[in-house]
């Protein structure tokens, strides 16, 4: 193993991670210090940033939190857990407070209140928005704003963290990569806590609406080290990425069904009557796999805002108008040309409802974390939330249980690395193999893929952090003997009576794997 050339001594917590979740989690946590990871400019990328939907809260008159849960549990297809349910949903209003109180320029009606939309699967209108579809970007600039103007917390741009240091079981710090060829460093970044925000995995994928930098690496390094992993084959396909031959897809965002527009063939049928009661505002699930099965069929899929939006679409969905504009389409006069695509990952690593994982030292929070809202199925809007009700949680919880200071020892650093991409042979794979629709061929054929990827060349930490986190999906998928929500496999259709979560560790995945079982590692919720 080589040293560190550097060691950073953290005085507070160590986050991992610039976007809603990594940021909002430090202004939390501020007055106690901490130092956030950013892998470019705060405020300008990661999912969070591309996010356009908005914010699911309950604080339109007429609505509730407990409305808001029962919406949650229901999409969750019978495994959303309950209790954390009506947690997210009852601190909902007080975080979109905090959002105000920071700046966030919330969509208003004339009077001054919020401005609320319907979206997919919600029985009320409960989602505020900026501009229509800036959420994202509105939310993030105005949090790294305030953080970078936060004397307790420092911003470091241009690391590449790829293990975790551990010692006698305990999360310690990050081993990080800074520089290129010859010019790089390992650094070693020690803290007495250890936040990851790292997003999600859809990346993985060779058709997703996720940035490059989604590439599953924070849950791959909490894996390696022997993190407990919950629900990781529960992948959510986005149902309207824009088909402009782009790499990520544009987003066709939600909001735009939630204002009436609808699915049509290329002979301009509307065929999502036919597959559910709620039409285009079913749970993402049954949408994206209706368009993928239209597809498959040899039918074109367009989403059509002419009637629903029209010419006020430059104003009131600037960034999918310029999305279509840009690949040569008016989506005021022409139908979006549409197709399923990676979105977000309901799994990720086990946490509590303090943010806490199994790995002592290792808080998560975000899209990298999962603490059973989701269940098999994301509600719409929930997934910012997520990130803002679990990074106050998390703070909370850091705040009153570590004292600043870092403890004493050098844990092994890691080999020197490159920083690869994911290779094209493993989004493939991962796209038609355990994409949409499933099987068991399909499934063990991806774990082949990913093995040759491990094997293909020397042990690189970024490298494996991916594989493992592909490896985990795709193994606990093989090892659901049931559809369920987000999961398909067509194969094992039906849906069991009494289903429950995912809980394994990278070990069980692969032990499992190497005795060719297929025995559930599914375990009662913890």
């Amino acid at each position: 193993m080589s040293a560190p050339d550097n060691v950073i001594e953290c005085k507070g917590a160590l986050i991992l991670g610039a976007g809603v979740a990594g940021l909002f989690t430090a202004l939390k946590l501020a007055p106690f210090p901490s130092l956030v990871l950013a892998g470019s400019r705060p405020g300008t990328s990661g999912s969070s940033a591309w996010a356009q939907g908005g914010i699911a809260a309950a604080v339109a008159a007429g609505d509730s939190p407990e409305a808001h849960a029962a919406d949650t549990v229901a999409a969750g297809a019978g495994i959303a857990d309950p209790g954390v349910a009506a947690l997210v949903a009852r601190e909902a209003p007080e975080r979109i407070d905090d959002l105000v109180r920071l700046g966030v320029p919330f969509d208003r009606r004339p009077d001054g209140t919020l401005a609320v939309g319907r979206e997919a699967a919600h029985g009320a209108a409960r989602i505020v928005h900026v501009q229509g579809d800036r959420a994202g970007a509105a939310v993030t600039g105005t949090l790294a704003e305030r953080a970078l103007a936060n004397g307790a917390i420092t911003v470091l741009e241009g690391f590449h963290a790829v293990e975790l240091a551990m010692e006698d079981g305990r999360a310690t710090g990050l081993f990080a990569r800074s520089g290129m060829g010859a010019h790089a460093r390992l650094v070693l970044f020690r803290a007495p806590a250890v936040i990851f925000a790292t997003g999600g995995l859809g990346s993985l994928y060779a058709i997703t609406t996720n940035p490059s930098e989604a590439r599953g690496e924070g849950l791959g390094m909490a894996a390696r080290a022997g993190a407990v992993i919950a629900d990781p084959e529960f992948v959510q396909f986005h149902p309207t990425a824009i088909a402009a031959g782009r790499d990520p897809a544009p987003l066709a965002t939600e909001a735009l069904r939630g204002e009436g527009a609808i699915l049509i063939d290329e002979n301009g049928r509307r065929f999502m009557a036919d597959v559910h009661k709620d039409a285009e505002l079913a749970p993402r699930d049954v949408v994206a796999r209706a368009i993928h099965r239209a597809r498959l069929a040899g039918h074109q899929t367009f989403l059509d805002c002419r009637s629903a939006i029209g010419p006020a679409f430059a104003t009131r969905f600037p960034t999918v108008y310029a999305a279509c504009r840009a690949a040569g389409l008016d989506p005021a006069a022409q139908p979006i040309p549409i197709a399923p695509a990676a979105h977000y990952h309901m799994g990720g690593i086990a946490s509590d409802a303090r943010g806490r994982s199994s790995l002592e030292g290792l808080w998560a929070v975000g899209e990298c974390a999962s603490t059973g809202l989701h269940g098999a199925n994301r509600l719409a809007s929930n997934s910012l939330l997520e990130a803002l009700v679990f990074g106050a949680r998390a703070a909370e919880d850091v705040k009153s249980t570590i004292a600043p200071g870092c403890g004493s020892g050098t844990p092994p650093a890691p080999e020197r690395f490159a920083v690869p991409a994911p290779p094209m042979v493993l989004r493939k794979a991962m796209s038609e193999l355990v994409g949409l629709e499933r099987d068991e061929s399909g499934l063990r054929e991806a774990l082949a893929v990913i093995a040759q990827v491990e094997r293909a060349g020397p042990a690189e930490p970024a490298l494996l952090n991916m594989t493992a986190a592909a490896k985990l999906v795709a193994a606990a998928a093989l090892m659901r003997h049931e559809s369920r929500g987000a999961h398909w496999r067509s194969d094992y259709p039906a849906t069991e009576a009494k289903g429950g979560r995912t809980f394994l560790t990278l070990a069980d995945a692969e032990e499992a794997l190497d005795a060719r079982a297929c025995k559930s590692v599914q375990r009662a919720a913890r």
